[in-house]
């Protein structure tokens, strides 16, 4: 089955409906001692299963393990994705001058001219106008000098569960975002969809998929917590069978099959992204993805018991 394509936002850049994402909790097998070899080689699988978008980072430190996989291999093909922080290692403001320094490093780790997608990474509420003010014309320039092509922020969305951040940048003209979106809080469907399908911005959805969609005992955890915060109904921290409580009983084989099922086919969400340590993981989430979106009988249960969520991300409880 060839993997669905689509057009980010306004722009005349398509994509996979799947993205890799080269951070999170595996950086593509380096956060658990694999080599930059095996890194190359989950990627160069992911671009081998029809996988078009690439997502990394400056402090993930797999720039260059993509690198290695792209070498020999036709860079119109590939949309990739990079970002840089906006703080020190001392927690201050970056310069504009320390940050254009870290998107050179990335053009020169990922051994490529330009970069497709280039954020602000991670920003905040708090200093999301300084950064706009102060690292935008960065951005600008590195645009007119051929080094990037779209300009984005992407969200804190482990600290920043409402999305405060998104709701104010939407007000401007970025041409993509990056948000946390999944079952368990869907509240950047009204807070930061709606407007970026209403404005044409390229959306990117992260979080599809973390812990408590993987672990059962660590979602009964966050259940519980939600249900003493009256977030949810206390019934459903003592379901005996999850998976039926949630409506994903013969819809779904697993809570991650759901979650990606879920996030993909979001309307608004153009991609969404993968992070793995293995190809073999990776095919079986293209495989959940490709299932096609949840019945409608399944979403609409997910949002009666969790359309009112947005204190969580699912990662941590």
């Amino acid at each position: 089955m060839s993997v669905e394509l689509r057009t980010l936002g306004r722009t005349n850049l398509n994509v996979s409906i799947l993205g890799l994402g080269a951070g999170g909790n595996s950086r593509l097998g380096l956060a658990t001692g694999q080599t930059e070899a095996h890194a190359a080689e989950v990627v160069s699988a992911a671009l081998d299963l029809g996988i078009t978008l690439i997502d990394t980072a400056h402090v993930y430190h797999t720039e260059r393990a993509i690198g290695l996989a792209l070498q020999g291999r036709r860079r119109e093909q590939v949309v990739l994705s990079s970002k840089s922080p906006y703080r020190d290692a001392q927690g201050q403001l970056l310069t504009p001058q320390a940050f254009a320094g870290n998107l050179d490093t990335s053009l020169r780790e990922l051994g490529v001219e330009m970069i497709d997608l280039y954020f602000i990474h991670g920003l905040d509420l708090a200093s999301y106008a300084a950064c706009r003010e102060r690292l935008l014309p960065v951005l600008e320039r590195a645009r007119q000098a051929g080094k990037i092509r779209l300009i984005g922020v992407t969200e804190a969305f482990e600290r920043d569960t409402r999305h405060e951040m998104l709701q104010r940048a939407v007000q401007d003209d970025w041409d993509v975002l990056m948000v946390g979106f999944n079952l368990l809080n869907p509240s950047a469907r009204e807070r930061v969809l709606a407007a970026t399908r209403h404005k044409g911005i390229a959306t990117l959805g992260m979080f599809a998929v973390r812990r408590a969609l993987i672990d059962e005992t660590w979602l009964r955890g966050l259940l519980q917590r939600l249900a003493a915060e009256g977030a949810i109904d206390p019934a459903l921290t003592a379901a005996p069978d999850l998976l039926d409580a949630l409506g994903l009983s013969g819809v779904s084989e697993t809570f991650s099959e759901a979650a990606y099922r879920f996030s993909a086919y979001e309307p608004g969400m153009d991609c969404v992204l993968s992070g793995t340590s293995r190809a073999e993981h990776l095919r079986a989430n293209l495989r959940a993805v490709q299932r096609g979106p949840l019945p409608a009988a399944t979403l609409a249960r997910l949002q009666q018991l969790f359309g009112s969520v947005d204190s969580i991300s699912g990662q941590v409880r």
